[in-house]
């Protein structure tokens, strides 16, 4: 199995998704975070000559990943669009597992000119898709003042999310807030220096989840996986934050983002997935040693059900 062409990513608790996948030979695969490939190069390792995996992702420079490989089908494409593509590759209720790591690859924060970190100066992009879309800096600079501040207190979970979203709008007034720079020059009202990198972390986290809306685009994928499935096929998915891990474990556990299970005329609850593990997977201690990007990682697993 060849390498990545370029040190793009530490995949995140990769036996144990891997594993979670219960893999067979000839099944029928779906990776919808391609990202650096280590997931799908250990999928790939397990299935056989007649087995087959497809890998999502709408990041350009993913595709310097991409296995030389004939059971590998790699998809342009934002992972919302799973049924469609599914669909179009005749595979829509014959997919066995489906693997999702949520996660902002290792690549993206270190590269300066993609903009997700606050540790790097350079243009407010926060773009996975740099090909088209509105930038951080657009948010930034367009967005009413109270949408801004809905964007920092349902994505940052910020408190004083009116008043950083108030300061904003003055800041832009006089000059706007292009680079990370000058973003975080608007915003040392708020940092104290026991709370600095967790603050701008969760600022830059309801960026980057409105920039490229997460939210609903992870929403519309569960949904799709419904179809996509199999009977008895696996879902397995690796979360990052509370808000995606609220809707992944509501999903897993009745079909639906509230949490509510359905009822029959009898009373009897319908889900659409067994649950494999009742208990969230996380990184062991050695591995958030090697990969301290992993700690805040959750693994969830279910078996679609019919």
């Amino acid at each position: 199995m060849e390498e990545p062409v370029i040190s793009y990513h530490v995949p995140v608790m990769l036996n144990e998704s891997v594993e979670g996948l219960h893999i067979q030979p000839d099944g029928t695969y779906v990776d919808v975070t391609f990202g650096g490939g280590g997931h799908s190069r250990a999928i790939l390792e397990r299935l056989s000559d007649s087995g087959r995996l497809y890998g999502f992702d709408r990041d350009a420079d993913v595709e310097q990943n991409i296995p030389s490989d004939a059971r590998f089908v790699f998809v342009r494409s934002d992972f919302r669009y799973l049924y469609h593509f599914m669909r179009y590759h005749k595979a829509v209720g014959l997919i066995d597992g489906i693997l999702a790591d949520l996660g902002v690859s290792s690549h993206h924060f270190d590269t300066c000119e993609r903009g997700f970190s606050f540790r790097f100066d350079g243009r407010l992009d926060m773009r996975m898709n740099t090909r088209s879309g509105r930038t951080a800096a657009d948010v930034l600079n367009t967005y009413p003042e109270e949408a801004l501040a809905d964007i920092f207190y349902l994505y940052g979970e910020l408190s004083p999310a009116r008043k950083l979203a108030s300061t904003l709008v003055r800041a832009r007034a006089a000059k706007n807030i292009k680079t990370t720079e000058d973003l975080l020059c608007t915003l040392k009202p708020f940092t104290g220096k026991d709370k600095e990198k967790k603050f701008l972390a969760q600022v830059f986290q309801a960026l980057r989840i409105e920039v490229n809306d997460e939210m609903g685009a992870l929403r519309e994928m569960l949904k799709h996986t419904l179809s996509a499935l199999k009977p008895c096929g696996r879902l397995v998915v690796i979360t990052y934050h509370s808000l995606e891990d609220r809707v992944v474990k509501n999903f897993l556990k009745t079909g639906n983002y509230d949490g509510k299970a359905e009822q029959d005329f009898y009373g009897n609850f319908h889900t659409p997935f067994r649950l494999i593990n009742h208990k969230v997977i996380v990184p062991r201690e050695e591995e958030v040693g090697k990969n301290p990007r992993s700690r805040s990682a959750k693994l969830r697993i279910a078996e679609k059900t019919e």
